[in-house]
């Protein structure tokens, strides 16, 4: 599977989902992260050699990719229109993460209209960053954008603090030790792995 995670908004688990979907991809087969955001936040995230898959920047992903069953590309956030047609012919999936607040899922609305107008169609939504209960915003943005008959994913991901602690350490989050919410956190990519490849 090529599977390219992009988005228009930054703070939306862009990264974070490249990472751990990854690491999910990777239990089956050999699986490589290609980092082509600007901000290099996967390589970041991967300097401390802690991630059971390598990490590399675009310039070295098109050779390093041909020993590898799946490839995970981090894109730039708001690509320009040429990126996004490019990306999309060139992977079996595009997922867009959004968070349920209004500023995300407006960047989001953006991101399916220019999808639409190029005739994009193997995307799929993930909504993130969902708070806890009580609050429903995460189920109620899920059953909004199914409702206007957009490609949204079931599962989704809770909004925990061991996300940046992963980061920090440079690991996957079921790696983190300590922290009581790490399987968990696991669980919920886990979840969706299941899903898209199910």
């Amino acid at each position: 599977m090529i599977l390219t995670i992009t988005a228009f908004k930054g703070g939306v688990g862009k990264t974070t989902s490249a990472v751990h979907l990854a690491a999910y991809l990777n239990q089956s087969a050999p699986t490589i992260l290609i980092d082509g955001d600007l901000n290099r936040s996967a390589l970041l995230w991967a300097s401390k050699g802690n991630l059971p898959y390598p990490v590399v920047d675009e310039r070295e992903g098109i050779r390093a990719a041909r020993k590898y069953e799946h490839v995970v590309i981090d894109t730039p956030a708001r690509p320009e229109v040429e990126e996004i047609k490019s990306l999309s012919r060139g992977c079996d999936l595009l997922l867009l993460p959004t968070s349920p607040d209004v500023l995300a899922m407006g960047a989001l609305k953006s991101n399916v209209q220019t999808l639409r107008q190029l005739d994009i169609q193997n995307y799929k939504i993930l909504v993130t960053i969902v708070p806890p209960k009580p609050s429903t915003a995460g189920p109620e943005a899920r059953d909004f954008l199914e409702g206007v008959g957009l490609p949204v994913l079931d599962q989704m991901v809770r909004r925990l603090a061991v996300y940046p602690k992963a980061a920090l350490e440079g690991c996957i989050v079921s790696e983190v030790k300590g922290d009581r919410y790490s399987g968990i956190a696991w669980n919920n990519y886990r979840a969706v792995g299941d899903e898209l490849c199910g």
